[in-house]
């Protein structure tokens, strides 16, 4: 009986050795699911001219070309004014009322003047009335034409002068805009008295639908800079906006305190955003030479002390490549060694596939 058991045992024994053993667990590939191939962006590297840039300093003005100073033509007391800085005025409107000396010795003259052409106009036709009786000759005709035209003449005069003026009332003067624009200036407050000579214009009217930026260069770029040059503009109003323009005037004298050279930029002033004396960051871009590959600077992936970008072929075929970083310009990293142009990568969510594939 013992030896059947053992024959059993030994038997099952066998079988057992012969029986074909469990294969290991292969590794499996690394593999972006659908979900994070959803969430990644694949942007391709390109060939660039490596290019570079200057920030500047510099300040917001309304174009020289459409400011306009409003003087007053005559003095006397400011009676009233009717705007404030930064108001829109439309051409025509009133500004300020002055009542002036000036203004009721004009109206004056305009009456005398008036009264003189009538009464030349009224000899005129008693020297035409004798001469037709043979009363007077034609020598005093021609002479009571000649002061008809004379007292003609003064009266057009003054009324010229009143219209220029503007005057509309037996002592006043009204200031009145010349153009459409803000007030960006204002030099005169009511019951302020104004001197015949004075030299100081009373209100700024500029239009700021177009902006200009005056921005100082330092004398050792001087050579970087041209007209036509992409200009980008920060103020600190909005921080997170950009404004763009193209320098338009590079102003070939030096200031001889700061050694600085001025350019000037011209914006269009889209939503009013932009008011002069704001302060401005200007950053111009120009070419070094050379052409380098470039990705997006957020593609490249800082660690352990080297850069790295994530080069796409596959879902399945993702390489981890250190590059080296010529520099970062905005958006675009140049790439001196590691990628070739027209290859592929991540852009987007890199860290979690750099992750993913590295620990």
């Amino acid at each position: 009986m013992k030896i059947h058991v053992l024959l059993v045992i030994g038997s099952l024994a066998v079988l057992g050795s012969c029986a074909p053993k469990p294969a290991p667990e292969e590794a499996q590939a690394f593999m972006l699911s659908d979900t994070m191939l959803r969430r990644i962006r694949l942007d391709s590297a390109f060939t660039q001219p490596v290019r570079s840039e200057l920030t500047l300093v510099g300040k917001i003005v309304a174009d020289e070309n459409r400011v306009v100073k409003v003087f007053p033509l005559v003095g006397g007391n400011v009676e009233d004014v009717k705007v404030e800085l930064g108001d829109f005025v439309r051409k025509g409107q009133t500004l300020a009322a002055i009542r002036s000396g000036e203004v009721a010795d004009l109206k004056r003259q305009t009456i005398q003047a008036q009264s003189d052409l009538l009464v030349a106009e009224k000899n005129l036709r008693v020297a035409q009335d004798l001469l037709e009786t043979k009363l007077t000759s034609q020598r005093e005709v021609v002479a009571a034409q000649k002061e008809v035209e004379k007292a003609q003449a003064e009266a057009n005069r003054i009324s010229e002068v009143s219209q220029i003026y503007g005057i509309n009332n037996a002592s006043m003067y009204t200031v009145k805009a010349p153009i459409d624009g803000y007030v960006i200036e204002k030099n005169v407050n009511r019951d302020m008295q104004l001197r015949s000579d004075n030299a100081d214009n009373l209100f700024t009217i500029g239009q700021i639908s177009d902006v200009w930026v005056l921005a100082n260069v330092n004398e050792s770029d001087i050579r970087r800079v041209h007209t036509g040059m992409q200009a980008s503009i920060q103020t600190l109003s909005y921080p997170d906006e950009r404004f763009t323009g193209h320098v338009d005037k590079i102003y070939t004298v030096l200031d001889p305190r700061t050694k600085a050279m001025t350019v000037r930029i011209r914006l269009h002033n889209t939503g009013m955003k932009l008011r002069p004396e704001m302060h401005a960051t200007v950053t111009l871009r120009y070419e070094e030479g050379g052409q380098l590959a470039t990705v997006p600077a957020k593609a490249v992936i800082f660690d352990r002390s080297k850069q790295y970008v994530l080069v796409f072929k596959s879902r399945s075929n993702i390489e981890t490549r250190e590059v080296s970083v010529l520099k970062s310009l905005g958006d675009v990293a140049y790439i001196s060694q590691g990628i070739k142009p027209g290859e592929k990568v991540i852009s987007k969510s890199q860290l979690l596939v750099y992750n993913a594939l590295n620990n």
